[in-house]
């Protein structure tokens, strides 16, 4: 029996004063009575409007139809057919603006909890006696694919499934992409990457890591050595910066940088070689998803206080409500509607504050938020030791730079085709090295898509 209730179940956390002390995950999952009560609430409509909410077109109701007749195995199953890091999505993904968003139970009441769902259901899998993996007849083909982030890792999943050798080529010491560098341990576990990770390498996916595409080897090189077809998924790592005075002051991190200290290097624990400036008051600038991992990091990594500084109005801030709702728990102060001018330094280099300007919101812009106007005058000065600067990145320029074919437009950013195809013969590109800055679910959206046409181009060869 459907159940019609309005709240759906909450999900255990840690208690805040607790969870700012520490790096361990913040929401502890469902169990299995909790996440059953759950799956109840699902109308599981015939028109499925939450698969198309997906990128990668996981048959939500059917999973969710599994989980509640208690039949785990074949829940995973039917996520795994269209999705290769299902521990990843029911953690990361933006579901309330995709899946969650079309659930026909969110018109009247709370939609049902697909991601936590989807979390529980990986979860149980990954706790589960693995078994050994049917490797697929080989096709004989071989196809590379550059960065190990989500797009090329789904890519390379779906290419390995259908029997070609796959290699990615990976230009840090470890796999996963911004699911290694860039979220944090708090909200996504480096165990659950790994995990992940090496399920792929079960289906042969080869990893190569500490191959720098474009200075190892080129593109051209790579057809050269037998690869019939390549994927570029080399995300948007090259951090942006407001371009203020201040910005090489000893203390102003890009929130790349600074998340790649802590999330890869480890410099949360004492004995890192990779540590962070200590800082007592950090301004972290910006208001996305990335600027809330770097505030509650920065919380953690023991400052006295942590503030978003944003220059728009918190009914702007693009971050995903949970993230800004756990922020605030943890104690991150939100300076809305200002924006820094310069960062001010002393006599050593250090930052010892940040001038901003008080902003008002105008007219809408392209975005369709509206626009922020500066308040002439209303300069001030906030002291910090420390500005994480979280305003958004762009493709790294090397592999554009070293195959001069490749078009890409004035971002910076692959120029594709519908089926993710580049103006180079046989290579093909997605994720945020397409599309900017964006989603770890759409970015496996476009892996997926660029792998069922490189099955297609592989067998025309």
């Amino acid at each position: 029996m459907v159940d019609l209730s309005i709240e759906r179940h909450e999900m255990p956390v840690q208690p805040p004063e607790q969870r700012r002390c520490n790096f361990e995950e913040v929401a502890l999952g469902y169990t299995l009575e909790q996440a059953q009560a759950e799956a109840q609430r699902c109308l599981n409509c015939k028109n499925k409007p939450c698969v198309a909410g997906c990128p990668v077109n996981v048959d939500i109701p059917d999973f969710i139809a599994k989980l509640r007749d208690n039949d785990l195995q074949g829940a995973f199953d039917s996520i795994s057919r269209q999705s290769s890091l299902p521990a990843v999505c029911g953690r990361v993904c933006p579901q309330e603006n995709q899946c969650e968003k079309n659930c026909v139970r969110g018109i009247k009441s709370q939609p049902v909890a697909i991601g936590r769902l989807e979390r529980f259901v990986a979860d149980w899998h990954n706790a589960q006696p693995q078994q050994p993996v049917a490797r697929p007849a080989a096709s004989g083909h071989r196809v590379a694919v550059i960065g190990a982030g989500p797009a090329g890792l789904t890519c390379a999943g779906d290419l390995a499934r259908s029997g070609h050798a796959v290699t990615v080529f990976e230009s840090l010491h470890l796999a996963g992409g911004v699911l290694s560098y860039g979220i944090p341990e708090f909200r996504l576990p480096k165990k659950i990457v790994e995990k992940e990770i090496s399920g792929l390498k079960a289906l042969g996916v080869e990893i190569r890591t500490n191959e720098v595409i474009g200075k190892i080897h080129s593109v051209d090189e790579l057809f050269r050595d037998g690869y019939e077809a390549v994927f570029v998924s080399t995300g948007a790592g090259l951090p942006n910066f407001m371009n203020i005075p201040g910005e090489m002051l000893l203390g102003v991190y890009s929130a790349n940088e600074y998340l790649t200290r802590i999330n890869l290097m480890k410099a949360y624990l004492p004995q890192s070689d990779t540590p962070t400036v200590p800082a007592h008051r950090v301004a972290v600038v910006g208001g996305g998803n990335v600027a809330m991992d770097a505030a509650r990091c920065a919380l953690r990594m023991g400052a006295d206080e942590v503030s978003i500084v944003y220059r728009r109005s918190m009914a702007e801030m693009p971050a995903r409500k949970e993230e800004i709702e756990h922020a605030e728990e943890e104690g991150v102060v939100f300076r809305t509607l200002i924006n820094p001018v310069e960062i001010l330094g002393n006599e050593n280099g250090q930052v010892r504050a940040l001038r901003c300007i008080r902003m008002v919101l105008g007219e809408p812009d392209a975005s369709g938020r509206r626009r922020p106007v500066p308040v002439e005058g209303s300069e001030f000065e906030m002291e910090v030791d420390a500005v994480i600067m979280a305003i958004g990145t762009s493709p790294n320029p090397l592999i554009k730079n070293t195959t001069p074919d490749l078009e890409t437009n004035r971002r910076g950013c692959f120029v594709v085709d519908e089926e993710m195809h580049t103006s180079k013969e046989a290579v093909w590109a997605g994720g945020d090295a397409v599309t900017g800055a964006a989603t770890v679910i759409s970015a496996m959206g476009a892996g997926k898509k660029a792998a069922a046409a490189i099955c297609e181009y592989l067998a025309q060869k």
